[in-house]
């Protein structure tokens, strides 16, 4: 199901996000009504708005937008809200000043995510603290790193600091149990504020390269459809699966209130 400004979504009226792409979204993890983080959601794409279009998005409209299509909807559901003009025109993207907010709902899994693994990659994401609608890069990396037998891709600079992965943000353990996040650009997601917030386990955000991964103890990903998920091998580098530190994160990031929408 998808609506467009609070009206079902028609061919034409998608016509400018599948031809010319230009735009915005956000991912919402929705469990009968209320949402972990939705206050994060909303300054995202307030803040994107802004960087993309050059206007203020209405968050209370949004919002309306969102409440509706949920409406007697039970259970968990992930609902997509993208921001794009429908009157865009490629030619002159400068005149896209009137963002339509489409929403759309699809299924979300439920229960503990499984370890995986993940490749690395020298990629800088074009604008990276936005999440615009440019996926096809990143979406190319993690294809390349799923044909050479991994399940997913790690972004790292030039210089070899770690900045993100193709849809989540990375975390790391050290030995004495502190969680590091990555300083480098990238997208700052929800999963990973809410947890930024936590008065423990300790935390700090640092550099860290590709040249510092085996002095860590662990290694996991987080965003809004994975929550906290173990990391169990970067290139041939391997980590342990559980770890108590991830346990804490979890357990943390599951107590975090939802808000009703």
């Amino acid at each position: 199901m998808a609506e467009l400004n609070g009206t079902p979504v028609t061919l034409e009226d998608l016509q400018a996000l599948a031809l010319t792409n230009y735009g915005h979204f956000t991912f919402i993890r929705i469990q009968d009504g209320a949402a972990r983080g939705l206050s994060l959601h909303l300054d995202r794409l307030a803040a994107d708005s802004r960087t993309v279009f050059g206007v203020e998005l209405d968050r209370e409209r949004t919002l309306t937008y969102i409440r509706n299509a949920v409406r007697g909807v039970s259970g968990v559901v992930g609902v997509r809200v993208t921001v794009f003009d429908p009157a865009l025109d490629m030619g002159r993207p400068g005149d896209g000043r009137d963002p339509h907010v489409l929403v759309h709902l699809r299924s979300a899994g439920a229960g503990l995510p499984s370890p995986f693994t993940a490749k690395s990659f020298t990629f800088s994401r074009d604008n990276a603290t936005v999440k615009h609608l440019g996926l096809q890069p990143q979406l190319r990396i993690r294809r390349d790193a799923q044909l050479a037998g991994f399940d997913d891709a790690l972004f790292s600079e030039p210089d070899g600091r770690i900045s993100e992965g193709t849809t989540w943000n990375p975390g790391f353990v050290t030995d004495d149990g502190t969680v590091i996040w990555p300083d480098a650009p990238a997208l700052r997601g929800t999963t990973m504020l809410l947890l930024q917030s936590l008065d423990a386990p300790k935390q700090t955000t640092a550099p860290v390269r590709l040249t510092d991964l085996p002095d860590m103890a662990a290694a996991f990903a987080t965003s809004t459809t994975l929550g906290v998920r173990p990391i169990s091998a970067i290139d041939d580098l391997r980590f342990p699966a559980e770890h108590p530190v991830l346990t804490t994160l979890r357990e943390a990031y599951t107590a975090i209130p939802d808000e009703r929408l």
